[in-house]
C-alpha cells in the first residue's frame, strides 16, 4: 500500500506543476485572484458531486471540528494565491521547489515538535542535510532561470535594433 501511495502522491506532484504553469498563464490574462477563484469553484462543483457519489455522509462534522483544524482550508487557499503569483515571475520550477523547501521545513518543525497531534520524528543531520540540498537546488534552478530571462531579453533587445 506505501508504494501506491508514493505513486499516488507522484501523481499528484505531476497535476499540480501542470496546474501551476496553467494557473500561471491563465492569470496573466485574467487576473491572479480570479485564476486563484475559478480554480476554487472548479475544486467546490467537483468535490460536491464526489460527494454526491462517494461520500461517508459525515460533512456537517466539520461544524464540530475544531476550529483551528478548520484553518487548514485558509492554508490551501493561501498557497494556491502565493504560487499563482509566483510562477509568472519565477517559473513552474522555481516556484515549485520553494513549495517544496517550504514544506519540508515546515515538515521537520511539525516532526520534531509533534505540533497538530502529529508523530514526533526528531530533526537529525540527515534532515538538515536534505533541506539543504533543496536549498542549494532552488538557488541553481533560480540562477539558471534568471540567466535564461536574461540571455532572452538581451536577445529579444538584438532583434529590435
Amino acid at each position: 500500500m506505501g508504494l501506491f501511495m508514493i505513486l499516488f502522491t507522484l501523481l499528484g506532484g505531476i497535476t499540480l506543476s501542470a496546474q501551476s504553469s496553467i494557473n500561471g498563464a491563465l492569470s496573466r490574462k485574467a487576473g491572479t485572484l480570479e485564476t486563484t477563484l475559478l480554480t476554487f469553484i472548479t475544486g467546490t462543483l467537483f468535490l460536491a458531486i464526489f460527494i454526491l457519489f462517494f461520500g461517508q455522509g459525515h460533512l456537517l462534522a466539520l461544524l464540530n471540528a475544531p476550529k483551528w483544524q478548520l484553518s487548514a482550508a485558509f492554508l490551501g487557499t493561501v498557497y494556491l494565491l502565493l504560487t499563482v503569483m509566483a510562477v509568472p515571475k519565477i517559473g513552474v520550477i522555481a516556484a515549485n521547489i520553494s513549495g517544496i523547501a517550504g514544506q519540508l521545513l515546515a515538515g521537520m518543525l511539525i516532526d520534531h515538535f509533534g505540533w497538530f497531534n502529529s508523530l514526533e520524528i526528531h530533526l537529525d543531520g540527515k534532515r538538515i542535510l536534505a533541506l539543504a540540498f533543496m536549498i542549494l537546488a532552488l538557488y541553481l534552478i533560480y540562477r539558471g532561470n534568471k540567466r535564461s530571462a536574461e540571455a532572452k531579453s538581451a536577445g529579444a533587445g538584438l532583434q529590435a535594433n
